[in-house]
This record gives C-alpha cells, structure tokens and sequence, in this order.
C-alpha cells in the first residue's frame, strides 16, 4: 500500500460519540438519535435518513456487560443493511445482475421479508466466518499443544498469537484489493470527518482534507481489541475451570479434553465482546496515558484499513455526518 504522509489531527474541543462505517461508495454514519446511508452516484449524493430504534433509558439492555452485545449485534444488522443499499444504489447494480433465484426469492416472500431474511443470513454467515476463522482455527491449531503444555495462561497465548497473525494477514491481503482501495478510502473520509467535528471546525473540505484518517474509536480497532482481550479472559477462564473441575486435567491427550476447552471459550466470546464494548466506552470518553496505551495497536493498524480520500469522498462523509447530527447541541458528545 502506498506510504502517505500523515497529517496530525487539529486540537479536539469534545469528544462525540457519533460513528460510521465504509460502504460502497458511500459512508453509514450512526448518530445517537439516526442512521444515515449517503453514496455518490452519476447523478450526485443520495442522502437517505433513518430513525434509530433505542431501548428504553432503565432498560436491563443498557446495562454494562448486556449493552455491549446488543450494540454488537445492532451494528452487525444496520451495517449489513446499508452495505446492501450502497450495493443497490451503485452505478453498476443493475436488475439483470439479480439471480433467477433471488428474483423467485423475492416474488415468494414479498420485498420486505425477502430483505430481511437476507439480512438474516448475510449477518449469521458472517458472524458465523468471523468466529470460525479468527477464534475457533486458533482455538483448534492452539488444542495441538495440549499434551506437551500444562499452563492454561501459555496455551493461551498461543492461540492469541495465530489468532493476531491470521486476522492481520487478513486485513493487509484485502487492503490490498483493487476493489477495496476505494472502500478503504471512505473509511479513512469517515474518520477525517469526524475529526474535524470534534475539533469544532466548520465542515469543509478543506477543514476536513487535513485531519488525520485515523481515529480511536474505529471499529477495525474495536475487533484488535476483542481478539488482545480474548487472551486474558480465557486465560484467567480456563484456569479457573480446572480449579473447579480437577477431573478435566485427567482428560488431556483425549478428543474430548480440547473440544470441551473450545466449546467453553465460545461460550465465553459474548463476555470478551462486552469487555471490550466498554473499553471503547472508555476510549471515547477520555484520552490519557490509560487510552493512549489501549488504542495504540489499533490506530497503527488504521494504516492498512485506512487510506486517504478524494474531495468527492470527503463531501459523502460531510454529508452524512450533518445528516446525523442531532437537534439539540452537544447531544452527542461522551
């Protein structure tokens, strides 16, 4: 990937907690109030606004430990709903390029059911990828150590250490895509937006175009720190588990000791999601030597995920922060 010279962000006044997300060409923004889809086509910006749909403020799903997986799945859905529209709406979606299938699909089911039984699966499929490739292949590559290594805490490791390297290769080798150039080049206008609203400066092209393309509270960085978290929560975990069931041990060098050992680690992924909801919470709310410390690996990741963006980029991203900005000032901010 071509090297850029890294502009540094001008001085934050605030910190809002409004996000986003690439899409093809074009940018979600999620505000605290709605969600905007806004893309870029031969004919312009097309700027679509929704709603959001938020429980209720003594809901048990605002808890600490419960939120942090309901977000999760929220942004699973609403992202996988407008990474379908910005498909829909691209210049090169056509209604040919629908399979026989779908439209059969569509004509069975009714529009509305059909687009959401595709969302269904589009965000089970990839829930369904994601832990398979970077929790449970480590989890079994990890499980060939068994016999030879005791310590849970070492095993551990192991397994954190193959799952950074698989999900970095990952992300370089599609970094790397023609196609994805251009998507990664809207995440990097996402981020420079955001920052030159948090540093309080009127939203221009040029106000944005020198801000840097990373950000703290990116989502990419949000997976590095689930898999960094993962490590400590399964290690404490497991030797927890062989405290209270002395009997396990007994089982090493069987089939059933690893698979027991992989089942209960999956079990414990909603908690490690939660944990590091929360320590997103944290990284937005302050920035100290504590924060620094815990977005460092994620902003320096932020190179491969992150590349800079045109003036035509940048204006998508301008227009779906505004279109997200709530009514009454400072509503969004930590």
């Amino acid at each position: 990937m071509k090297k850029t010279a890294e502009a540094p962000a001008c001085q934050e006044k605030f910190r809002t907690m409004i996000g986003g997300q690439a899409l093809i060409e074009g940018i979600l923004m999620r505000g605290p109030e709605k969600d905007a889809v806004v893309t870029r086509g031969p004919e312009g910006l097309n700027v679509e606004v929704t709603a959001r749909s938020l429980p209720p403020k003594k809901s048990p799903l605002r808890w600490p430990l419960i939120r942090g997986v309901v977000n999760f799945v929220d942004a699973q859905v609403t992202g996988v709903k407008a990474l379908m529209r910005s498909a829909d709406l691209s210049p090169e979606e056509t209604e040919e390029s629908a399979s026989k299938f779908d439209q059969w699909l569509e004509k069975k089911l009714g529009s509305e059911a059909f687009q959401k039984a595709v969302v269904g699966v589009a965000v089970v499929l990839g829930l369904a990828v994601s832990v398979g490739l970077f929790f449970l292949l480590p989890m079994v590559i990890g499980s060939f150590f068994d016999p030879w290594i005791s310590s849970p805490i070492l095993i551990n490791l192991i397994e954190g250490l193959i799952r950074m390297l698989i999900f970095l290769a990952y992300m370089i080798l599609i970094s790397r895509m023609g196609e994805m150039k251009r998507v990664f080049s809207y995440h990097g206008a996402e981020h420079k937006t955001i920052r030159c609203y948090e540093a309080g400066l009127p939203l221009t092209v040029e106000n944005v175009r020198i801000q840097t393309r990373k950000h703290p509270r990116c989502g990419t960085s949000f997976l590095l720190v689930v898999m960094i978290l993962s490590i400590l929560v399964f290690s404490v975990a497991s030797a927890v588990l062989l405290k209270l069931v002395p009997g396990l041990s007994a089982l090493r060098g069987t089939v059933w000791y690893p698979l027991i050992m992989i089942a209960y680690k999956l079990l414990l992924l909603p908690l490690v999601v939660s944990l590091s909801y929360e320590a997103n919470r944290l990284v937005g709310r302050y920035d100290n030597f504590l924060t620094r410390l815990l977005t460092a690996p994620g902003m320096w990741f932020q190179n491969f995920t992150t590349n800079e963006p045109d003036d035509g980029m940048i204006e998508v991203g301008i227009a779906a922060l505004e279109a997200v900005l709530p009514e009454r000032e400072g509503a969004d901010r930590w």
